[in-house]
């Protein structure tokens, strides 16, 4: 009897403490991707992982710049998600507005966030996240502003926050034109395949190892064209990443030296970008990218170094004149177009690893607008 007594206790205790160790075992699940949030609208409560990639406005409509409200979110598996069919609508709640709502936060495109909230329907019948009860990730991981590296500049404006802000970014690294191919592998690839580099103008992913002169190779693209100011690819200006960026060979033929402006004809190879006899237009989600490069190098190069005095001007046709144009217009598209999570990563990498400097436009684009009202 005795026995038989211990063998029954024994099953009830292994019984109990299989029941103790379910919860942490479920503490472990992984988290949901937008992909299986869309196919589990259930009502069940779950953690999604993914990319920002806008706010949306209608049940098939996501806008990605010029944001309206702080009310939703869109979440993807990829960064470079348009179909809206593969997006998670998310609802943002009164106590996460500050933080996660795009009006207040634009620099929030293309970073990773995860929400917790439940899998239903949200401008209906489109699939959604709603009644959030957290968020993290996305500004929370932003490296910003780091440290005292602005500390000269506080408090300044105008014409005495950008001399403070040339002293500041000043002081980098200089490198050799060769240097640069090394240099743009790092700073701009992609991050959904470590092989390849995005392309700035077209937004092509394409091998790290096609970078050369041929048909459909990539080169090195001055976004601040060499001949405007004639420093060429003289070491300091010519060099600077901040500008370089990796584009196909045709399509840096197509923008050649022309300034910046809307209008134009569609350009060969390049979604999204117009060209016309005297300027240029990038795919709009580089365009605050492009203003950005343009300011620095305007900050940056000042006439000392032994090179030109690099401004924007209101004018095309600058010709070899050290001004870019149309500033207007620049302006305009770093205000529609904020920086995202490549940008904000690209800036890092040449602070961190190549030149040990930033481009301040992209840590305070609320700067340009102070320097050149």
């Amino acid at each position: 009897m005795l026995v038989r007594r211990a063998f029954w206790i024994g099953l009830l205790l292994l019984g109990l403490l299989g029941y103790g160790i379910t919860p942490s075992t479920a503490a472990t699940t992984a988290n949901l991707t937008v992909s299986a949030a869309i196919s589990q609208q259930n009502g069940s409560v779950a953690t999604v992982e993914g990319y920002v990639v806008g706010q949306p406005t209608a049940a098939n409509t996501v806008i990605r710049s010029g944001f309206t409200g702080d009310t939703a979110l869109a979440l993807a598996d990829s960064t470079s998600q348009t179909s809206t069919g593969s997006m998670l609508y998310v609802q943002i709640t009164t106590g996460f507005r500050a933080q996660y709502g795009l009006q207040s936060n634009p620099g929030l495109i293309g970073t990773k966030i995860t929400v917790t909230g439940t899998l239903t329907p949200y401008f209906t019948p489109h699939a959604g996240l709603k009644d959030p009860t957290a968020f993290s990730g996305g500004g929370a991981s932003d490296p910003g502003d780091p440290g005292d590296y602005y500390a000269a500049a506080a408090g300044k404006s105008g014409a005495a926050l950008k001399a403070a802000l040339h002293t500041i970014i000043s002081s980098q690294t200089k490198l050799t034109y060769d240097q640069v191919w090394t240099a743009l592998k790092d700073t701009d690839q992609d991050p959904a395949n470590s092989s390849n580099v995005i392309l700035l103008y077209s937004g092509r992913s394409q091998s790290k190892t096609t970078n050369g002169s041929g048909v459909n190779d990539w080169n090195r693209e001055h976004v601040w064209a060499k001949s405007h100011g004639d420093f060429g690819t003289a070491t300091g200006p010519g060099t600077d990443v901040h500008h370089l960026r990796p584009e196909d060979v045709s399509v840096n033929a197509a923008r050649g030296n022309l300034d910046f402006d809307n209008g134009g004809s569609a350009v060969a190879e390049c979604s999204g970008c117009t060209a016309d006899a005297d300027s240029f237009a990038p795919r709009p989600a580089v365009r605050g990218d492009v203003a950005r490069m343009i300011f620095y190098m305007a900050v940056r190069y000042d006439g000392g170094d032994g090179f030109a005095d690099l401004e924007p001007n209101n004018s095309v046709n600058n010709g070899t004149a050290p001004y870019i144009g149309k500033l207007s217009v620049l302006k305009a598209w770093s205000a529609a177009d904020p920086p995202d999570a490549f940008e904000k990563r690209r800036n890092q990498v040449i602070f961190d690893t190549w030149q040990h400097n930033r481009n301040p436009f992209i840590d305070h684009p609320e700067w340009v607008s102070s320097i050149w009202p």
